[in-house]
């Protein structure tokens, strides 16, 4: 199949690159509105042609929209005019409200995709062989779509390598929220704290391997956790309330000096990597 991708950079590009290494596309076309973005992708040679947004409507079965989560809602009028067998698979971080907003001409076509997978690394530049190889892709509310559309997405998705699970749009973001998003808003927060009160040089010379591992993901793209951060505003406040609790808890247990009760506490923490 001719599959056109929308967006190249870390999860366009690395999925360009997937379906290309397993030979799943006769050929991979791109579109991208980064005038910046257009000689990299072309020198790394992760698809075959750059083209225009009508032209890669015209010759793609498969589109795959690899753009920030606000952007993926922006571009569906451009599809009202897509052909009855043309799959449109978005890859957006949250998925409730991208399916509420997609218009019902177009539902059956749109397959509602989140690869949970990623690095804090964005752009062209970033796109790896190995991204989705052994990692989860949720799908969801498949109920609405037609089995053509539905066996081309499993099709793509088995083929380089990935798990699948079929859930509902709006446990998909509750869940999605504690695994992903929630992590990403306390490490940005703990990038701001340590730069409100660290000094440059300090910084430099003091941050080791567990501030690192904590703050890696603080680079992750603004623009884009902004974006998913305002679709998913209900469970991340939730979720933000929750973790104030946890927290609170273990300032009252150091305040109070209750150090046996704090180790039992971190010791129950523990046993997360025991499930992973």
């Amino acid at each position: 199949m001719n599959i056109g991708i929308i967006g190249l950079g870390l999860m366009g590009g690395s999925l360009a690159k997937a379906v290309k290494r397993y030979g799943i596309a006769k050929k991979v076309y791109g579109f991208t509105n980064s005038e910046r973005n257009k000689k990299d992708i072309l020198e790394l040679n992760l698809v075959d042609e750059l083209v225009d947004l009508e032209t890669l409507k015209k010759v793609s079965d498969v589109i795959i929209l690899a753009i920030p989560v606000d952007a993926i809602i922006g571009m569906f009028p451009n599809f009202l005019d897509i052909d009855e067998n043309t799959t449109i698979i978005d890859m957006g971080s949250t998925k409730e409200y991208i399916v509420k907003s997609i218009p019902q001409k177009i539902r059956k076509n749109f397959i509602a995709a989140h690869p949970m997978t990623g690095t804090e690394k964005s752009g062209p530049k970033a796109a790896i062989d190995d991204l989705y190889e052994g990692k989860t892709v949720v799908f969801c509310d498949l109920e609405d779509n037609g089995n053509l559309h539905v066996n081309k997405a499993f099709k793509i998705f088995q083929e380089i390598g990935m798990r699948i699970v079929v859930m509902d749009s709006s446990q998909h973001d509750i869940h999605a929220c504690y695994i992903s998003h929630l992590p990403h808003i306390i490490s940005f927060s703990l990038a701001n704290t340590v730069m409100g009160h660290e000094d440059p040089k300090s910084i430099i010379a003091l941050a080791a391997g567990g501030f690192k591992d904590m703050s890696r993901i603080a680079k992750s793209s603004p623009r884009m956790w902004s974006d998913i951060f305002k679709q998913n505003r209900t469970n991340l406040l939730a979720s933000i309330d929750l973790f104030e609790e946890h927290l609170q808890t273990a300032r009252k247990m150091v305040e109070e000096e209750n150090y046996e009760e704090l180790e039992e506490w971190m010791k129950k923490a523990n046993t997360l990597h025991e499930i992973l």
